[in-house]
């Protein structure tokens, strides 16, 4: 059958097509939709103006350095030399060694023999750390959180060891800058090999 000249089939068929440029009413064409552009243009704007945020939602070196620091007196203990990564007050560190929470005034000196004991009854040497990107990121009124892949690994007992965890960092800023407030480790994997 002709309708105005073509077939009713070909007049359906703009009927069905999912194409916006074309006014099913009349078959005329009509430009996009002018709100359109500036929509997308708008939320690619967001997108990629959003992507140097997100990129430096880490912590600056200078976060990093009493971790850093923190790690070199662990793996050396020098004799005599006590760190200084520690906040000067209200610091509070949760650990695998007894007594396992060190907090309030003389926290730091607690850690370090704790730490030190740790050292002796497990034999510990050859330590080395190895972090992952930090995850986490949050920084407010002069403190900054943030989560470290961490693996250990050195020698216990003779035996090489592989430790893995979660290292979470509570820093402040002081006058003699970053500082930690507190930390908690938690293991996920630790695996010895034979010697």
């Amino acid at each position: 059958m002709l309708v105005n000249g073509a077939s009713t089939r070909l007049q359906e068929w703009g009927l069905h097509q999912n194409d916006s440029s074309i006014d099913c009413a009349d078959g005329r064409q009509r430009s996009a939709r002018p709100h359109a552009r500036p929509v997308r243009w708008a939320l690619i704007s967001l997108l990629f103006g959003s992507a140097p945020v997100w990129a430096d939602a880490v912590p600056s070196a200078a976060m990093l350095e009493p971790v850093h620091n923190l790690v070199l007196f662990m793996s050396a203990l020098p004799a005599g030399q006590h760190p200084a990564v520690f906040a000067n007050q209200d610091m509070c560190i949760i650990e695998n060694f007894a007594p396992f929470v060190f907090c309030g005034p003389g926290a730091a000196s607690m850690w370090e023999s704790g730490f030190r004991s740790h050292s002796e009854e497990e034999n510990l040497s050859e330590l080395a750390v190895h972090f992952g990107t930090a995850h986490d990121f949050s920084l407010s009124q002069g403190r900054a959180y943030f989560s470290l892949p961490t693996t250990w690994t050195g020698r216990t007992h003779g035996r090489r060891f592989e430790e893995h965890g979660a290292w979470s960092f509570v820093l402040v800023r002081e006058a003699v800058g970053w500082r930690i407030l507190g930390y908690g480790w938690g293991v996920t994997r630790y695996t010895e090999m034979a010697p």
